[in-house]
């Protein structure tokens, strides 16, 4: 506790010595208290509205619950890197299944190995009875070379069936930052690796076989460079993998792009490069990817002023054509709409996660749904109990029928129904109310990626 004291003082000294970006205005409490809704309103705001709200644990502060999120079936996982279980931010994920319309705890899952800056949480991914949980704080190859988890469903309880590092993993590659499982096959994104240069970035691809996961192959951007970033986001289905690089430099400065990777037998092939049809300096495309089938979405936060954009590619044999650019109705500057994304058939759903509906920072996040080659937004997706610096939709998944939103500002996450065209908030999973220290760390964080591996030197 101490240290997390001490680290909460160290970045909170940087406010006053670090200039914000130009346009950033930064709004904090007076007494820095926690922002509650009582829930004694009637929170019904055109068909969207908190049918329960769940805890996962008592918690304590800033253990950043709703980084991350996935959704398959009746089961979610979400992701609490700064959870201190194994140790200061050496993180946990918890898992939770549905019974009906309610959503229940059912797991606390936690490293085997765990150890203090692991942040075992920071990315997570579901699929049937595996989960797969990144830790790119881990030191198994040197600091922060980074690891991922497999845990498997039995029953009702999950157990830890394998740890994956890197056959090549050094010291500062971040390994298991991004995380994604479809099947028998898992791919871990690398964003710090140096094949192509420095902090060029990679990602692995690993397959199972029985109890095992055994890595079949390392992927890299045939063009790739110093600072793209390859491996910030990646995502699998199927035969198909696509891979973020939202630093890469081919439409601009930090304009970024996404790579397709196939598989032949136990080769990962590059199928495709992907690029904005007007991407430009800084959009970051690339921060955020996702593939089902035959399509795939694109991030890109920083476009148009932060407001955000998402591209929408649709793959015709071996090719793969943007058919569509997503932007949310009534977008602002800084909204970062793009910053997380999610497909699955014909729905797509878009957080974010800066948008100020419900109050600075509180967070918002968009369904699109496909009609031929058009994507249409169908809702806006606000939480019923949304406050200043809530962060929802920092992330996203959809499965079916479902939604799942991260809000990790406020240590939540939201459950989202579909009924017919209208999308219900069904459930609030919630471990416990984030101070603000956990907002603060988290916003310089993301507004200044160079304390990002400051802050883990402090550790």
């Amino acid at each position: 506790m101490k240290k997390k004291i001490i680290c909460i003082f160290v970045m909170t000294l940087l406010i006053v010595t670090v200039s914000p970006a130009v346009g950033m205005t930064y709004v904090f409490p007076s007494n820095n208290s926690l922002i509650e809704k009582t829930g004694a309103e009637d929170y019904m705001m055109t068909n969207w509205y908190e049918r329960q709200k769940l805890v996962a644990s008592a918690g304590t502060t800033a253990d950043g619950f709703g980084i991350s999120v996935s959704i398959d079936g009746d089961y979610a996982i979400i992701g609490s890197p700064w959870d201190d279980a194994n140790g200061f931010f050496s993180g946990s994920a918890y898992i939770f299944t549905r019974s009906g319309t309610t959503w229940t705890k059912q797991a606390k899952l936690l490293a085997s190995d765990g150890a203090a800056g692991d942040w075992f949480g920071v990315s997570v991914s579901i699929d049937g009875d595996y989960a797969i949980i990144g830790a790119d704080g881990d030191r198994d190859n040197g600091v922060e070379s980074g690891s991922a988890y497999v845990f498997k469903r039995d029953g009702t309880s999950w157990t830890q069936e394998d740890k994956l590092i890197a056959s090549d993993g050094e010291a500062d590659d971040w390994f298991g930052r991004s995380v994604s499982i479809d099947g028998d096959y898992v791919i871990i994104g690398a964003l710090y690796d140096d094949d192509n240069g420095n902090n060029s970035g990679s990602a692995y691809v690993f397959k199972r076989d029985g109890t095992s996961w055994t890595q079949e192959d390392k992927l890299i951007a045939s063009d790739g460079e110093t600072d793209d970033h390859f491996g910030y986001t990646v995502s699998i289905d199927g035969d198909y993998a696509i891979v973020g690089a939202r630093w890469d430099d081919d439409n601009g400065d930090n304009s970024g792009s996404a790579y397709v990777f196939k598989r032949d037998g136990t080769s990962w092939t590059e199928q495709a490069r992907l690029l904005a049809s007007d991407g430009a300096d800084f959009d970051l495309f690339g921060c955020s990817v996702s593939i089902d089938g035959d399509y795939a979405i694109i991030g890109a936060e920083r476009d148009d002023s932060s407001r955000g954009s998402a591209y929408i590619f649709k793959r015709t044999g071996t090719s793969w054509a943007e058919e569509d650019k997503l932007t949310a109705s009534g977008g602002a500057t800084g909204d970062s709409f793009g910053f997380s994304v999610s497909i699955e058939g014909d729905y797509a759903i878009i957080g974010a996660p800066r948008a100020e509906d419900n109050g600075f920072f509180s967070g918002s996040a968009y369904v699109f749904k496909r009609d031929g080659a058009n994507w249409n937004e169908q809702a806006k997706l606000l939480a019923s109990d949304g406050a200043t610096s809530d962060y929802f939709g920092r992330s996203v998944s959809i499965d079916g029928d479902y939604a799942i939103i991260g809000a990790d500002g406020d240590d939540s996450s939201y459950v989202f129904k579909r009924d017919g065209t209208n999308w219900n908030e069904q459930d609030k999973l919630l471990d416990s109310y984030g101070a603000y220290s956990n907002t603060l760390l988290l916003r310089l964080l993301e507004q200044f990626p160079f304390l990002e591996r400051l802050f883990n030197l402090i550790l």
